[in-house]
């Protein structure tokens, strides 16, 4: 087990023997498992311990690979002890064979216990002998009720909190520990300070029992005992070896071991009979209570460990070698007996028994008084994910059997329904379904922006330019046609004069379209029927025989807001484009309807044309780009289209394929314009004339 030295509490910051280590706890839910109490809620992912329903038998210690889970250390106070002027005595319980495997001599671990300052070093072992002696007195009585043995502090809690309807089942007799403890108080007096030490930390509690009070004075496990041992660097090597003070102990070294206490006077589980009954471990105890509490399970005595045998306690430095440590009990329980003087033992296990060894129980219940019914649990179930039986993975990934149960501890206060991983992965799936979302419309806002960026760069560019050229390309533009006029057609100049007349107004057209496409002006705003605008945009050219033309107006509202002069000049532009990527003839199809969600119209122009290149498409609406041949496109058309369609805070889009392996090939653009152009785009015809 890891080191836990920067984790030790004082019992005098808390009450809670057990307690957790938040920035250590994680979302594994081992420890909810592994409660049989449920005493740990989670709390926005982290488990903290109820201690009112807690039993403190450490179960969720012992399978807390991250150590989040501590108990109270008592070192501190068992120095004070021992620095003090009485006399301290260390009560050992029965598992020291188990724990300390690595000392060979029992002796000399007797002789390290005395070397930290302890007056007499004591078996618990003794007293485990006296308690098996009354609980056989009781089963030879024939007592009318079975009885449930009470040796385990955190079977006694479990039963007070968690089954109090069977309290009067326990066994009224007091446990090993107790009972060494009144039998060195009798044999040395009250003065006698004592300190109990096992691999039980639900000792600790047990010793501030009101009932028990003057008996045990502190408790520290094993683990706090080996510390001890390496503060004062003690070792087998350099301790003088003694022998355990009497009383002695014989066959009771065996009790710790599932079913010991039953072996300890010559007691056994009878099958046959079914008059005792031995279980150990979490998930038998909570099973065999149960099923005895409502009736199943009939036997005289229930001999019951929460843990599996005393010998896996979290006081223990590990849980490995269970069986390693059970073979060394038994090992050493055996030799103890063959080198005790038997009569000695039988002298003082008659004096002792003499005293009273009776004890009583408090119930404090801690079950639900309100279990929440079938309609909430069912609720509860539809909100992570559950909604029909089938849906029940019962995976126990939560820390609960099943989802039900789960279902049950929401409505409790114990459970979040975060902690079900099958409907935390399914949430995790749609936030990355719609993070991904998010970075398609976050990608298509970026590269509208660099789009925005060029054409405002570009405009600045184009704007320069056209100013510059214009004067003097009017210049050329007049003379050449003032040339033309003059020349006799029959000249063999005239066609290289006509030549240079086409090409200067070729030239005029591209810089009319620079200016254009670097205007700043606002729109002119007019309520239009956008079938007019489509029959405008038509007659701007001559539509081929061999194209059909297939128009749909899908709204009962064609009306738009919008410059009636630039939107023909959208609609003409894009017509035209659609005709000339279909130069064997095809469909022209347009469809007017209404935005989804937004008070628009959506417009679509499709061709079955060739279609447009992905790669083309990233660049179409970049200013002077063209795939037309020389002479027959300036690559200013789309920009202006672009820019149009935004000063009408409109979009739009294209969807294209050029390959006839995926499918028939052609273009579609997706217009999107909404009814109302925005105040900040309009402007009255004379201000628009002035720009």
């Amino acid at each position: 087990m890891k080191d836990k030295e920067f984790y030790i509490m004082t019992e005098d910051k808390t009450r809670e023997i057990i307690y957790t280590v938040k920035d250590r706890c994680k979302v594994c839910y081992t420890c909810v498992r592994e409660c049989p109490a449920k005493a740990i809620k989670i709390i926005n992912g982290q488990a903290e311990i109820i201690s009112s329903r807690c039993i403190a038998c450490g179960n969720c210690i012992r399978v807390c690979s991250r150590d989040a889970k501590m108990f109270v250390f008592s070192i501190d106070k068992v120095k004070t002890l021992l620095h003090s002027h009485q006399k301290v005595a260390a009560i050992v319980a029965p598992s020291i064979a188990g724990e300390f495997t690595d000392i060979k001599d029992y002796r000399h671990f007797v002789g390290m216990i005395k070397a930290l300052g302890f007056d007499y070093v004591n078996e618990v072992a003794f007293g485990a002998e006296l308690i098996a002696s009354k609980y056989k007195e009781l089963l030879e009585s024939k007592p009318g009720r079975p009885l449930i043995s009470t040796s385990c502090p955190s079977i006694v809690s479990y039963v007070e909190k968690h089954h109090p309807q069977i309290i009067d089942s326990l066994v009224p007799v007091v446990s090993p520990m107790v009972a060494t403890a009144k039998v060195l108080k009798e044999k040395h007096g009250d003065d006698l300070r004592i300190v109990f030490i096992g691999p039980c930390i639900a000792k600790k509690v047990e010793a501030e029992d009101k009932q028990f009070q003057g008996l045990i004075d502190e408790v520290i496990s094993f683990l706090e005992l080996r510390r001890m041992f390496e503060e004062k660097k003690l070792t087998e090597e350099n301790a003088e070896p003694h022998e355990f003070d009497p009383p002695v102990a014989g066959k009771g070294a065996i009790f710790p071991i599932s079913g010991g206490m039953l072996q300890t006077v010559d007691l056994e589980e009878d099958f046959v009979k079914g008059d005792i009954i031995v279980a150990e471990g979490r998930h038998d105890i909570i099973e065999v209570l149960r099923e005895f509490e409502e009736g199943y399970l009939e036997a005289k005595m229930f001999d019951l460990l929460l843990c599996n045998g005393c010998i896996n306690g979290p006081g223990m430095s590990h849980n490995r070698q269970f069986f390693y440590k059970r073979k060394n009990i038994s090992n050493f329980a055996k030799r103890r007996k063959d080198l005790i003087d038997q009569d000695m033992w039988q002298k003082d296990l008659e004096t002792y028994l003499q005293l009273e060894m009776n004890r009583t129980f408090q119930a404090d219940d801690q079950r639900f008084t309100d279990p929440p019914n079938e309609e909430e649990i069912r609720e509860v179930l539809k909100r992570f994910g559950k909604k029909e039986p089938e849906d029940e993975l019962n995976c126990g990934a939560c820390g609960y059997d099943t989802c039900y149960e789960h279902a049950v501890a929401i409505l409790q206060g114990l459970a979040e329904s975060e902690m079900c991983l099958p409907y935390t992965i399914d949430k995790l799936h749609e936030y990355i379904t719609e993070l991904d979302k998010s970075n398609q419309k976050l990608a298509s806002t970026q590269d509208a922006l660099k789009q925005s960026e060029k054409l405002a760069s570009m405009g600045q560019l184009a704007a320069g330019i056209a100013h510059e050229v214009n004067n003097p390309l009017g210049v050329v533009i007049m003379y050449s046609h003032i040339l033309l006029d003059e020349m006799d057609p029959s000249s063999p100049l005239y066609r290289d004069l006509k030549m240079i007349v086409e090409q200067a107004d070729r030239c005029k057209k591209i810089v009319g379209g620079l200016l254009n496409f670097a205007r700043k002006s606002k729109v002119k705003i007019d309520k239009v029927d956008v079938k007019k605008l489509i029959n405008a945009g038509l007659k701007t050219f001559v539509l081929p025989e061999n194209v059909h033309l297939d128009i749909r107006i899908n709204t009962r509202n064609p009306g738009l807001e919008c410059d009636h002069d630039q939107m023909v000049q959208v609609f003409s532009n894009l017509f035209k484009n659609a005709v000339d990527a279909m130069p064997d003839g095809g469909k022209l199809s347009i469809v007017v309807s209404e935005e989804a969600g937004k008070d628009g119209l959506a417009i679509s122009i499709s061709d079955s044309g060739t279609g447009i290149s992905k790669e083309n498409q990233e660049k179409m609406f970049e200013p002077f780009f063209t795939t037309k041949e020389t002479g027959q496109g300036t690559g200013l058309g789309l920009p202006i289209i672009y820019g149009i369609i935004k000063m009408h805070s409109g979009n739009i889009k294209v969807d294209s394929n050029d390959d006839p392996g995926k499918g028939a090939t052609g273009t579609t653009f997706y217009l999107s314009l909404p009814r109302k152009t925005p105040d900040k785009h309009k402007t009255t015809s004379e201000e628009k004339q002035i720009g």
